[in-house]
This record gives structure tokens, sequence and C-alpha cells, in this order.
């Protein structure tokens, strides 16, 4: 997932920012939980026709947020310790959680978490029964076998379309050591694209008959887009635009806008740059022969404002009307905030300064952005808290 630094306590329970010079909004970061702490939070989505909140611990576990704002406890909904298997306490663990778009009608939903011996990332499906998960109505739709330790990227999304996307990293350790990413029979490195309402021979899912590279020879026919070093975060917004934050690794961190069959680049180059690092074949270029195309990242901020970048939301709430459209985002390492927008082609017109950088002892480190029922945000903190933005 993120890269690895210190964390310590705060003592101040908001970061509070107020900025006139870029035409940001005078917001506050503030912990919506006081007394509540939930390990290494990664994802908040609503139980479909309910209106409980559900909060996704990377160790293992899922939790019913509680409705009170003074509990210190969270019911456990879903113990997948079980299952979820780390090595390193880490990238690894219990990734992702989306539910099925009939849920209410089927009771599915999937998770996306690690195993080892071998090392691995598994995508499952289970059954509610009267609103509880039934641990015994797991069904592994697919599994990835993973090289390293990191990397395994996360949150699975369903698309306006019904199909799930899946992203993936490129396997881990540094330099793109097994030249997945570029590598079209591998799944490493990968936006997948699946439906799990069919099954296409053997497979527990089945392949859209539109994916780009079905009935192409050497090529993975799940893959919907490629060159993706280790995505966090995929969202569809209203229009039905695919947004994908990618981590690098030495200099550039970037966001991309997904297209059908796109080649995004890693590890021919990081960001729009060439990675010096690349252990890739030269891009082709030679006279007859058709080269790669790559595409360029909407967005892209240097290490000197961050170490690795959170994937975010566009913001649909009514609390501040001048985000309204903004793709809100963050780094890992810094704690800076912003909120992205484009234009109709799709270019960057915009890019806001909504918190800077953490103080030298300050813990806000955040894992995901949510988009809650009324569009406002909960933004999940590795040390545990949960912020909500307000006036």
């Amino acid at each position: 997932m993120q890269k690895f630094y210190h964390s310590v306590k705060i003592s101040a329970l908001s970061l509070i920012l107020a900025i006139s010079a870029n035409g940001a909004p005078e917001i506050k970061f503030k912990v919506a939980y006081p007394k509540l702490k939930i390990k290494k939070p990664v994802w908040v989505t609503l139980l479909p026709g309910t209106e409980q909140e559900l909060i996704v611990s990377q160790s293992g576990t899922i939790h019913e947020l509680p409705k009170d704002r003074a509990a210190g406890n969270a019911k456990i909904w879903f113990d997948l310790t079980s299952r979820v298997q780390i090595d390193k306490d880490f990238e690894e663990g219990l990734l992702g959680l989306v539910f099925h778009p009939d849920h209410k009608s089927n009771g599915k939903f999937y998770v996306y978490y690690s195993r080892q011996n071998p090392k691995r990332s598994v995508l499952s499906e289970f059954v509610t029964k009267n609103g509880k998960p039934d641990p015994a109505s797991e069904r592994i739709l697919l599994e990835i076998n993973q090289p390293f330790w990191n990397h395994d990227s996360g949150q699975p999304a369903f698309g306006p379309d019904g199909y799930l996307y899946l992203s993936t990293g490129d396997g881990g350790k540094g330099n793109d050591p097994l030249l997945t990413s570029q590598n079209l029979f591998s799944l490493l490195g990968k936006i997948l694209r699946i439906d799990v309402n069919n099954r296409s021979g053997d497979l527990q899912y089945g392949i859209p008959e539109d994916n780009p590279f079905v009935n192409q020879p050497g090529a993975r026919p799940e893959i919907w887009t490629y060159g993706m070093r280790n995505p966090w975060g995929l969202h569809f917004d209203k229009s039905g635009r695919l947004w994908c934050a990618d981590v690098g690794q030495a200099l550039w961190e970037e966001i991309n806008i997904i297209t059908k069959g796109g080649n995004y680049g890693w590890s021919y180059r990081e960001g729009a740059h060439p990675f010096p690092l690349n252990r890739n074949p030269k891009i082709i270029t030679e006279k007859g022969k058709e080269p790669v195309k790559l595409i360029d990242p909407i967005h892209e901020y240097s290490h000197a404002d961050g170490i690795s970048i959170t994937g975010g939301v566009v913001y649909e709430g009514k609390a501040f009307p001048e985000l309204k459209g903004h793709y809100i985002y963050g780094d890992w390492g810094s704690g800076y905030v912003w909120g992205l927008t484009v234009n109709k082609a799709g270019k960057k017109a915009s890019n806001l300064v909504l918190k800077k950088r953490n103080p030298p002892k300050g813990s806000f480190k955040p894992t995901a952005f949510v988009n809650r029922p009324d569009g406002e945000l909960w933004v999940l903190s590795w040390d545990g808290k949960i912020y909500e933005i307000t006036k």
C-alpha cells in the first residue's frame, strides 16, 4: 500500500487550515469519533438496504460504524482474521470490500485479502443471511500469486456497466523487477474487469466480450488497462468516469483517468517522466512497427510534496458547494490534501490545496477518501482515526 513513515500521536483533535490565496474554502479536518480507533482503516461503505456504515480494518475485521459519535468501540460485523494472513504488517491484509449492485436481492458482497504459503491475493464472494455474512458461503473467484509482500493494491469497485473492476500492483519490491506491468500475460500491474454473474470455461467468473484483449494471443482477457505500479484507490464518479491514483517509486505520484485498453506507462516511466531504472526493453518505435502508446496522467506531483498518493473521490456533497465536482485526494506521507478538477476534455483545470503538509509531529496519514450516503466525506487515517471536513 503506502511507504513507511513514522507515525506519532497528535494532541489536537482536529487539523485546521484556512486558505484563500488559491481559492480553496476554509475547512476543518475534524475527528468524527474522538474515542474510537480502528486499526489501519482502509474503507467505509454502506450496507445496502440499511443506514449502517461498515468500516474495514486492514487487520482483517469489518466493523459497524457507531451512530453515537461518543462511542469508543465498534461492533464487528464480519471477522476475517482466520482467512487474512499477513507476512509483513504493512501492505498486506484485508484491502477491499464492495457490495454487489443487486445485494438487496442476492445478498452478495466481495472482499480482497492476502494469503500466505504461497503468497497470494484473493478475491472472494460471500453471501449475507438476514443482514449478516455467512462465513461458509465463501466462493473464491480469483487468486493472484504475489512474488513479494508489497504492492498488492486494493479496493475493488463495480462500474456502471455492472462489472467488477479490480486494481493490482506490479508484485512488489522495486523497479518492477519481474517486468509484470507491461506483460499482458500477467495479472499484476493492471486493472481487471470481470463478470461476477457468469462463468467462462473453468473460471469462477465471466469475461466480458468487449474487454480489450479478448482473443488476443499471449494476453489475459481479464485485463482492462495495464502499466500500473501500485494503484491505491479506484473511483467511479457520477458521470461513469474511472479515476485511479497510482503510487510512485522514486520521484512522482500520479492520477489517471482510465480508458479501455490503455497503457499507463510503468515501468517505462514514472508519471509522465522516463523512469531511469527501467529494465524493460526500449519502447517500440522502429520504422514499420506500431509504437507503444502511453497515456499521460491527468495530474502528477513530485516527492517534494509527498511520497505516496492516496486515491480519492469526486465530492458530491452540499456542505461545500465550491468543492462540488472536485476529486479529493491526498498523500499518505506528507498529509497534504488537494481538490482536483478536469475540463470536458479530461485535462487538469485546477488543483486546490485543502490541507497543507503535516507538522513535524503530525500523524494524519490518509488511507482512504470515502463518499458517505449524503455525499459528504469521511477521510480515514493510518493512526486509526476517522475525519470529516467541516467549515
